[in-house]
């Protein structure tokens, strides 16, 4: 089992700045990367920020490119996403995912495995 706990969701102004965090326990020796997804009513759920545990490569949505900043602590426990220069659109629930890439185990296929937070709202509002 992999717990992933989410803090800083909030309201904040257009142009303001907010920080989310996300603690990771269990049995995360495998996650191959940790990140954050939103979704926004009548929206699809969609990538904002990933970052691999081994090398530190991110991956940023394109909407967020340049205004959000996604990274992980010294044990990789723990990932950031630092925004910036938010907007009305930014406004979504925002769920912290952890990820398990599709590998061979001992000859045996292991499908890509999916965890999630139960998300925390982040609502940009004048």
């Amino acid at each position: 089992q992999v717990q992933l706990v989410e803090s800083g969701g909030g309201v904040v102004q257009p142009g303001g700045s907010l920080t989310l965090s996300c603690a990771a326990s269990g049995s995360i020796f495998d996650i191959d990367s940790l990140g954050w997804y939103r979704q926004a009513p009548g929206k699809q759920r969609e990538l904002v920020a990933a970052i691999h545990r081994d090398g530190d490569t991110t991956t940023y949505g394109d909407s967020v490119k340049g205004r959000f900043t996604v990274s992980t602590d010294s044990a990789k426990n723990t990932v950031t996403l630092q925004m910036n220069s938010l907007k009305f659109e930014d406004t979504a629930v925002y769920y912290c995912n952890a990820a398990k890439a599709p590998s061979f185990v001992n000859g045996a296929f292991r499908s890509g495995i999916d965890y999630w937070g139960k998300g925390t709202l982040v609502t940009v509002s004048s």
